[in-house]
Order: structure tokens, then C-alpha cells, then sequence
């Protein structure tokens, strides 16, 4: 074992937001003979505790000023995390200026994400934004050799457990992880006040753009059994995956979670009635409206049967006991909602693989935030799509007009289309899905995939004639020519939404009238790749 593998830890700084559990960490130090330096808060809560430690400023030989923003941006704080032990001239110059040495450094920050989300002012937004954290846990990571850096309870917990094991050492495995992990921490701060700032000052396009996260769970894997992954959450707070209560069933996998955040961000759209949405490989195959949360299942469940089977399910209301035991009835994955009552819960509870995610609330379709993908050697980022349509928003461009129930379906087919992978056609009637084309090369395609599809359903049911039939079509960008209106038209569709504006819409249009349909232009596109 090498000199620099285990470090002996006799003084430690102590700087915290969250005081959870300060009292005891801080005893087991003082127990393993450890003197404490400390600050502000925390220094009066371990006085007022009993605990004996030291003011920074007795150290520094300066007060603790400007409300608190200037306490440890000293030399003889920095000096002490940054001094390396085994260097010669560090040691002079360490002792010509008498900086002691600082083996242990505990520090969480100001609660910046928090302060944001509970939607406090500009000032106080500012104001919790910390800079002698940041700076002191990036000079303890890097002069991890020597000093150890804890950033959470977690890490806290770690340091001292290797102690006990180590005699009041640290191993150098364990510093260089929580020196990875401080950068990280320290980034994810960076990432969230940047992007903070550029939010407030309207900047869309900002010249450097940052994304952080704290990791929620390690996953087996990712989109396949190759593939390592990991779920972490922005400190957005929107209402969903990253912020449900797992009440029950397996461990969920990177395809469960990316199916159920589609599922709910889709059922989140719709307010005034109860909602289901059924979805596989992140589109959705069964979307209904009804009366109550269990006619809406069976609605949504009616739509494509077949594709339900091992679904991902969500709601927009409470689950009740009725529900629950429709949905027992079929092998589902996942069910997120923003809550269930207690029969509800029992019955699910049957099916122990089951996960059930509850989220206590709806996110909303127009909040503004921004999603990236990666492309090679870089990042792609744009506004999250919530744009949204209403009946104001629709331009009838044909000689049929739509009536009151016509445009109704027009306006449920076009926002379910708009979470459908493209080229999208969607088929609805009666506040239901009756056919959806996703993921084709070919819009034609897609809307003769989606017509298909409800032939499939009529027979597995059967129906004399497919629920297309007298349907609204939904189409997520403009018919480039009249042949994919054509497919719509043959299946039985008898109304058509489409953003419009392709070179060729006069020659859509005159089709549409020849037909005898309504259609309707959104003027809004609705790509989802």
C-alpha cells in the first residue's frame, strides 16, 4: 500500500444547507478524534448541539461579512483543501503562512433548484446561488490525494464508515470517486443557474448551454441488454416519472420509464374529461375519452386490443377500485397516474410484478422547457412542442363545414397525433382513437397503416364495418399531394385535420370538396421523431 493510498483525516470543514442528521456525523468525527471548522448555520447548530468546533473566521483571522456571501474565499481556507502534503514547497509555503491542513471537507450547497422551483423572486434567486461552496469543493476534488470531499449524507456516511474500517483513514479508491462526483455536483449546479439566467432574460439560444441532473437510479440497462444507463432528474419538478412515488412492482427499465413519460405527458393534454392513454414503444395505440376513468379504459383498451398487451397506461384522474380491477384483467407494465384510492391500491397490488407510479399531480402542456438529443459531436436542443390547437386556431378550407361533434373529434385526433411518432395519422371518433399509422416513411403509408389496423380490430371484435368508418383524421404535417387524403378518405374518414401549407394544398383541397369531406388547417406542424 502506497503513502498516499490511506490519509489520515484530523480536521474537517463542515458547511451545510440540509442539516440532516448533523448532529450525529459530527459526533462520530469528534469520536475519531477529528476537530471541526465551521460556519454560519451550521456552526451554530453544532454549538447549540454541544458539539465543540470552530469558527472559519477564527482561522482566517476575518469575519464572516456581506450577509454571508465572503466567509471562505480565503487563502487560508483554500490554501488548507489545496495544499499538496508530499510536495516540498506546498509545505513551506503552508507553514511560512500557517494554513492547516484540511483532510475533510462536508459541503451542500445553497438550495438553488429548490429556490426555483418554488418560484421565488429574481432576487432571492440570486441570492441562493452559492460561490464559496463551489469553489471549495472543486479545490478539495482536485487535490483529491490528500482530501476528501463529501457533497451529501450519502458521501458523509461513506467517509466515515472507511475510518472506523481504516483508523481514521481514507482510502485513495473512495476520494477519487467523491472527487468525480463533486465535479459532477458542482456542474449540475453551474448547469442549473445558467440555465436559469438564460430563461429569465428570454435568451433561447444561449452562447454555451448546460445540462445537469442528480441520478435517480442506476437502470439494468438501457434500450437494450448491451447498453449501460441511468436515470437522473433536471430539478424541473414537472409533475411525471422523474417525480412519481413507485408504489408497487418490479424495478422499472429505461424503456419503461421513456414509455411512461410519453403516455402521461399525452394524457396530461387533455383537462376536461377523464382520459386513458395506452402506449407501446413510446406511441400510443389506444386513446379515449369517457364519463368516468374506467369507461375511458375500456375505450382505450376497445381501440387496439392486441397492441394493449403489455402496455403502459396512464391516466389523468384517480384511479378507483372499478378501474383497477378492469385493468387487472390484462398483463400491463406500467400504470402512471396522479393518484389511486386505498380499493384501488389493494386490487393493483395483486399484480406484485406490476409498477404502479403515482404522481400527485398533472404537468402542464404549456409549461415552456427544452429537451435535447444527442447527434454525433454534439447536442441538438429545442423547446419542448406545446403548441397546442383550438377551435378558434381552425380555418375550414373546404366547401363541407365540420359541426359542433365533427370538431370535437377533429381536435382529440389532433392532439393525440401530435405525440405519435412521424409521419402520424391518426383516426378518432366518439373521443376515441380508431386507427393510428406511426413511424412511416410514407404518409400514404401511415394512413393506410392505420386503416389497416382498425379492419383488424373490427374482426377481432366482430364489427360489420371498421370504427373508421365516419371518422376524423389527424395528419402531424400537410398532405404533399392528394393521395394520402385519398387514403383517409377510402377508409372512411369523413373530416380531416392538417397544419396545411404545402405548394399542392389547392389540389388537397379540391380533392377534399370532390370527396365531400370537411377539412380543416391548424397552421401548425406537429413533427415527433
Amino acid at each position: 500500500m502506497s503513502t498516499l493510498d490511506l490519509v489520515p483525516v484530523r480536521r474537517a470543514l463542515i458547511s451545510l444547507s440540509d442539516k440532516t442528521g448533523l448532529e450525529d456525523r459530527a459526533r462520530r468525527l469528534i469520536a475519531l478524534g477529528v476537530e471541526i471548522l465551521s460556519t454560519g448555520g451550521t456552526l451554530r447548530a453544532l454549538k447549540k448541539a454541544g458539539i465543540a468546533a470552530k469558527d472559519v473566521s477564527e482561522v482566517t483571522g476575518f469575519p464572516e461579512m456581506m450577509d454571508g456571501r465572503l466567509k471562505t474565499l480565503h487563502p487560508l481556507v483554500h490554501g488548507g483543501l489545496l495544499g499538496r502534503r508530499n510536495l516540498e514547497s506546498d509545505r513551506r509555503s503552508m507553514a511560512a503562512h500557517d494554513i492547516p491542513d484540511i483532510d475533510l471537507l462536508f459541503v451542500n450547497l445553497y438550495p438553488f433548484e429548490a429556490t426555483v422551483a418554488a418560484g421565488e423572486d429574481f432576487e432571492t434567486c440570486i441570492e441562493n446561488i452559492d460561490i464559496g461552496g463551489p469553489a471549495m469543493l472543486r479545490a478539495a476534488a482536485k487535490n483529491h490525494p490528500f482530501v476528501a470531499v463529501c457533497v451529501d449524507n450519502e458521501d458523509a456516511d461513506a467517509v466515515l464508515d472507511a475510518m472506523d474500517e481504516h483508523s481514521g483513514s481514507t482510502p485513495l479508491a473512495l476520494r477519487r470517486a467523491l472527487a468525480a462526483k463533486a465535479y459532477a455536483r458542482t456542474g449540475a449546479y453551474d448547469a442549473a443557474v445558467s440555465n436559469w439566467f438564460s430563461g429569465e432574460l428570454g435568451n433561447k439560444a444561449p452562447s454555451f448551454r448546460t445540462f445537469g441532473g442528480a441520478r435517480l437510479s442506476e437502470l439494468r440497462y438501457g434500450e437494450n441488454p448491451h447498453q449501460a444507463a441511468a436515470f437522473y432528474a433536471n430539478g424541473a419538478g414537472r409533475p411525471g416519472v422523474a417525480t412519481a412515488r413507485i408504489i408497487q412492482g418490479k424495478a422499472l427499465s429505461y424503456n419503461n420509464l421513456a414509455d411512461a413519460d410519453a403516455a402521461f405527458e399525452l394524457a396530461a393534454e387533455f383537462e376536461a374529461e377523464p382520459v386513458c392513454v395506452i402506449v407501446k414503444h413510446a406511441n400510443p395505440c389506444g386513446v379515449a375519452l369517457g364519463k368516468t376513468v374506467r369507461e375511458a379504459w375500456d375505450r382505450a383498451l376497445l381501440a387496439d386490443p392486441i397492441s394493449a398487451f403489455g402496455g403502459i397506461v396512464a391516466f389523468n384522474r384517480e384511479i378507483d377500485a372499478e378501474t383497477a380491477d378492469g385493468l387487472t384483467k390484462l398483463f400491463l407494465e406500467v400504470i402512471i397516474a396522479p393518484d389511486a384510492d386505498e380499493a384501488a391500491l389493494d386490487i393493483l397490488s395483486k399484480k406484485s410484478n406490476l409498477r404502479v407510479m403515482l404522481t400527485g399531480a398533472m404537468p402542464d402542456p404549456k409549461q415552456e422547457n427544452w429537451t435535447a438529443k444527442t447527434v454525433a459531436g454534439g447536442l441538438l436542443v429545442q423547446e419542448r412542442d406545446n403548441g397546442l390547437a383550438t377551435e378558434g386556431d381552425l380555418k375550414t378550407v373546404t366547401e363541407a363545414k365540420p359541426d359542433d361533434v365533427k370538431t370535437r373529434d377533429l381536435l382529440f385526433a389532433w392532439t393525440v397525433c401530435k405525440h405519435v411518432k412521424s409521419n402520424a395519422i391518426v383516426y378518432a371518433k366518439d373521443g376515441m382513437t380508431t386507427g393510428i399509422g406511426m413511424g412511416q416513411t410514407s404518409r400514404v403509408e401511415a394512413a393506410k397503416l392505420a386503416a389497416r389496423k382498425a379492419v383488424e380490430i373490427a374482426q377481432e371484435n366482430g364489427w360489420d364495418e371498421p370504427a373508421t368508418i365516419g371518422s376524423a383524421c389527424a395528419s402531424d404535417a400537410f398532405f404533399p399531394f392528394a393521395d394520402g387524403l385519398m387514403a383517409a378518405v377510402e377508409a372512411g374518414a369523413t373530416s380531416v385535420i392538417q397544419p396545411g401549407g404545402s405548394v399542392r394544398d389547392e389540389d388537397v383541397i379540391k380533392a377534399a370538396n370532390e370527396a365531400g369531406i370537411a377539412m380543416v388547417f391548424t397552421g401548425m406542424r406537429h413533427f415527433r421523431h
